[in-house]
């Protein structure tokens, strides 16, 4: 059996579970946050989407940052975003690198409708890749990680347990 044979046999489902049966779950990989992204994440585990604004040039910017790039304000505020894209571009992952991901899946790059020049990328979910097309709507979708910290779970090194995923909009 070579080394690719053995990780696929290793391969976990969503809820954690070898598929087939046996074994340990592997923990799946936590986001870890800065000083810029942290009230992100914080609203992420509350189901809420956030973007933030310059508080003088009132520019939409995401992912977080420190400086604005328009006015180099220092500033900012957190307002609710939509939650809602269109794909921009996409990769189809065919090989396990880590046991809590089966293979394929696939990471989409949205762009966000809250302003020009703002993306945010996360999983495909609840479609084929083969269906996608560029500009095609998506929707966030708020995935459950798994138990929280402290709850006797290992948590890869984040501390927050739902991350941001895409699904097509009716």
């Amino acid at each position: 059996m070579n080394r690719t044979q053995s990780l696929r046999q290793d391969v976990r489902d969503q809820d954690g579970r070898r598929r087939d049966g046996r074994g340990a779950a592997a923990p799946r990989p936590r986001p870890g946050a800065d000083r810029d992204s942290a009230y992100w994440w914080e609203a992420v585990g509350e189901g809420r989407f956030l973007v933030q604004y310059c508080a003088d040039c009132r520019t939409p910017r995401f992912p977080a940052r420190e400086v604005c790039a328009v006015c180099l304000s220092l500033e900012w505020e957190w307002r609710e975003g939509t939650g809602t894209g269109t794909v921009d571009g996409w990769t189809v992952t065919r090989r396990t690198f880590h046991p809590a991901f089966e293979a394929p899946y696939t990471v989409l790059r949205v762009a966000l409708d809250d302003g020009p020049a703002l993306y945010c990328w996360g999983r495909l979910v609840g479609a084929d890749p083969g269906d996608l097309r560029r500009g095609q709507p998506v929707e966030a979708v708020f995935t459950d990680t798994g138990p929280a910290p402290g709850a006797g779970a290992p948590t890869g090194g984040g501390a927050f347990t739902k991350v941001v995923d895409w699904r097509p909009r009716e």
